[in-house]
């Protein structure tokens, strides 16, 4: 049976003007400069320079969730109006954007010009290798992962060669050119199948020794030993005194397990940070200012308006008529972009202002146990804006201070109450749980639940499963594989 009901529901929906802006916000430096080159190319009306018209200040630059997103930006003192009729709309405030307000751009600081793919390739000059056999290895290296290992098994890769590239290979024949082809590249290590492979390649490139045959035997016939970090059995099974073991597994330890992490991404790694924004103590002030760096003053390009004061004063023709309708699209577009810029300056820098108050005394000392706890919704009380925008404010951002460089968000965390009734951070917690883990004998490393006890001995009431998630986040690894060799 069909009912009819009507419901009423409250939607706010953001123009593409306000998408856009959001996108602005969210960029770091480096991609923000990137956006604004491309704004450069794309729009003959936006020129680098000083902007003559007044300037807006803080004060009068509203948040952007309260601006209106379809209004036109004024042109100054061009009249135009006349010449347009109202169905003459231009196409950027008409623009379709077809990813939501939710919408998360990814954006990356720093990429190289070359791929982990063609790194690879461009060592093969050093083979002699026929077409096919170039095909194959070639199609090997596609299928290496981020760490450079290959996963996948040779019969799925001899099938898929079959069916996407029509080459009907032996297994054996992609196993070889694996092992004297792909293996013998560099970074050593990539091609391999597994971790035990893996470092064993690396063992191999190594000119050769006592330690460093043992260290391959120890690889290949205790393996698992070694994982789980079982040093006693493995020096009992090899005869082989601690001061020996000590020298083999510094010859492992120095190997790397993840070869192809030297790439990001795929990509070659030389990321550097840059910072957004740059955090100064002068005479016991913070100060807090944004990175420009390369960005330049914006301006609308004089020779527009002139091109549009120009029309004026001739016949009103239809071709002199869609001149005029393409001037103001890029001076209405120019203008906006000109004060998106101005906003999202004045966004980031409203927001950072009001971390730094909120972390005032931990950035005055640089010590972590005087941070607060923080959440987003804190900062959002502090400004007035929307959960949201503060969000993109510190999504992949990083400020520079006199304690180092950071990734913004990593200032936010939860709190909990101490047996002194004080509100304390994570961060704090996380800080007493590394410096213990730090301090701890390496023989006998302490176990969650030794932690958890030393923790409430301080006054912070933390089950041994919330240790355990801490330590994790830390990157720390249990008890049993922080044992080490005394």
């Amino acid at each position: 049976m069909l009912k009819q009901r009507l419901q009423q529901k409250l939607q706010h929906k953001l123009s593409p003007q306000q998408i856009q802006l959001m996108k602005l916000i969210q960029l770091p430096t480096l991609a923000f400069e990137e956006h604004i080159d491309r704004e450069f190319e794309e729009n003959p009306a936006l020129e680098p320079g000083h902007n003559e018209e007044s300037e807006p200040t803080n004060e009068d630059i509203a948040p952007f969730d309260e601006c209106e997103g379809d209004q036109i930006i004024d042109t100054s003192d061009i009249n135009i109006d006349e010449y347009l009729g109202d169905d003459e709309v231009p196409d950027y405030k008409t623009r379709m954007n077809h990813q939501g307000a939710d919408w998360q751009e990814q954006t990356f600081s720093a990429i190289s010009t070359e791929s982990f793919f063609d790194h690879l390739r461009g060592q093969l000059h050093t083979f002699q290798l026929g077409e096919e056999d170039l095909a194959i290895v070639d199609f090997i290296l596609g299928n290496l992962d981020d760490d450079g290992y290959l996963r996948r098994s040779l019969e799925n890769l001899s099938d898929d060669m079959a069916f996407t590239v029509g080459l009907h290979v032996d297994v054996n024949k992609i196993e070889h050119l694996l092992l004297h082809v792909v293996q013998k590249l560099y970074p050593y290590g990539v091609g391999a199948r597994n971790l035990r492979e893996c470092l064993l390649i690396q063992l191999e490139n190594k000119p050769l020794s006592s330690v460093i045959v043992l260290a391959k035997h120890l690889l290949i016939e205790a393996f698992d030993l070694f994982l789980k970090k079982h040093y006693e059995k493995i020096q009992e099974r090899f005869q082989i005194s601690a001061e020996e073991f000590r020298v083999i597994l510094h010859q492992i330890e120095r190997l790397n397990p993840k070869p192809g992490k030297i790439y990001e991404g795929g990509q070659f790694s030389t990321e550097q940070v840059i910072p957004d924004f740059v955090l100064r103590i002068v005479e016991g002030q913070l100060e807090i200012s944004l990175n420009t760096r390369n960005a330049p003053e914006l301006r609308v390009a004089p020779s527009y308006a002139d091109m549009l004061r120009s029309y004026q004063e001739g016949a009103r023709t239809s071709h002199q008529k869609n001149a005029v309708l393409f001037i103001k699209q890029k001076l209405d577009a120019a203008k906006w972009f000109i004060d998106a810029v101005k906003q999202r300056e004045h966004t980031l820098l409203l927001t950072m202002n009001a971390i730094v108050d909120y972390q005032r005394a931990y950035f005055l000392s640089g010590d972590e146990q005087k941070m607060h706890p923080m959440v987003l919704k804190d900062i959002a009380i502090y400004t007035g804006m929307d959960i949201s925008t503060i969000s993109r404010v510190v999504s992949s951002k990083y400020i520079e201070t006199p304690y180092g460089t950071f990734l913004i968000k990593d200032f936010f965390s939860e709190g909990m109450t101490n047996e002194e009734g004080e509100e304390v951070s994570t961060i704090e917690i996380k800080k007493i749980l590394a410096d213990l883990i730090s301090k701890e004998g390496k023989k006998s490393p302490l176990s969650d639940e030794k932690l958890a006890l030393l923790l409430r001995k301080k006054g912070y009431s933390i089950a041994r499963r919330t240790v355990a998630k801490y330590r994790e986040q830390l990157h720390i690894p249990v008890a049993r594989l922080r044992r080490h060799l005394q």
